[in-house]
């Protein structure tokens, strides 16, 4: 694996590696071992958004690691490819440091930063996917159910970038996923029919929440209204209304069926906050498994195969 940009670039055994590893590694970090695997190795974070997970998960991954993670905003360095070109930007950071992430608006700016750069780059949000959050989730399923093959994922709500590295992660993995939506805010059926081309009836989609969630496993939503969306905020929550993740919804449901979310939560709109604090909800464990799995993914971009560490215990 040379980059990490979203999961359809991914093999199955890729992310099965990942997956492994980052049981493997939770488990050891619980009980208080440590894996030194990239002493001196330095990761510089770019940020055109900001996020409380994503830059405290990284840097405690990294550090966690023995390595060490540099932090930049924006307003540093004049903005990604405003004051000077992304692939310039690429070449310079890459020779710097030993893996470059960014959180970026654009998808083409993490692509172009791979394009250019001589060290591997993690997408850490676009406004086409979100892998490191997928694969967390796909990590918390799997410790809650034993397994990931047939379970089915109901994401309520907008069709976003979540959604869709959802939608590759069930198709790689086994598992199945209805996403309900108002049609305005569908997935593009182009990113439906190449998850199904991976693994045919993988993922569909409908209008109705309920159908959705009456056979599922995992009930999924996330925010409405998303960054660099706030003035579609009146419209989203009126077409969105009856979509929200309540007490009504759930009861439509398994009585088994885990709720997640990959926050920031708006509680009271997409997701009420009866159903956040509910017993089924598995929320701030999907949340906590960000770290988890990021430090899996260093360590297989960083240091190459799983084996080679030097371990504390």
């Amino acid at each position: 694996m040379r980059h990490f940009l979203g999961i359809q670039n991914c093999g199955a055994d890729e992310l099965g590696v990942l997956l492994d590893l980052s049981s493997e590694l939770k488990k050891r970090y619980i009980s208080g071992g440590r894996d030194l695997c990239l002493a001196g190795k330095t990761l510089v974070m770019l940020f055109e958004k900001p996020s409380l997970r994503t830059r405290i998960s990284f840097e405690v991954a990294m550090n966690d690691l023995g390595g060490h993670a540099i932090y930049v905003r924006p307003e540093d360095i004049g903005g990604i490819g405003v004051r000077e070109p992304v692939k310039d930007m690429a070449r310079v950071v890459s020779r710097y440091n030993d893996a470059v992430l960014a959180r970026t608006f654009k998808h083409s700016t993490v692509t172009e930063l791979a394009a250019y750069s001589g060290v591997p780059v993690i997408n850490a949000l676009t406004d086409r996917c979100h892998p490191c959050q997928a694969m967390a989730d796909v990590l918390t399923i799997r410790e809650h159910f034993g397994g990931l093959k047939g379970l089915k994922i109901a994401f309520v709500g907008d069709g976003n970038n979540v959604a869709r590295s959802l939608a590759f992660a069930c198709a790689k993995l086994g598992m199945k996923m209805t996403i309900a939506s108002p049609n305005a805010y569908r997935l593009d059926e182009e990113s439906v029919s190449t998850a199904n081309s991976i693994c045919g009836g993988s993922v569909e989609q409908t209008n109705d929440p309920r159908y959705a969630v009456g056979d599922a496993d995992v009930i999924y939503t996330d925010t409405w209204v998303s960054m660099g969306q706030e003035k579609q905020t009146r419209k989203r929550r009126k077409d969105f209304e009856e979509f929200q993740v309540n007490a009504a919804l759930i009861r439509s449901a398994p009585k088994t069926a885990r709720i997640m979310h990959c926050l920031p939560a708006k509680r009271n709109f997409e997701i009420t906050d009866e159903a956040v604090e509910s017993p089924n909800s598995i929320i701030f464990d999907q949340s906590e498994n960000r770290l988890h799995f990021q430090r899996a993914l260093l360590k297989v971009l960083l240091a190459g195969r799983p084996g080679n560490n030097r371990e504390q215990s």
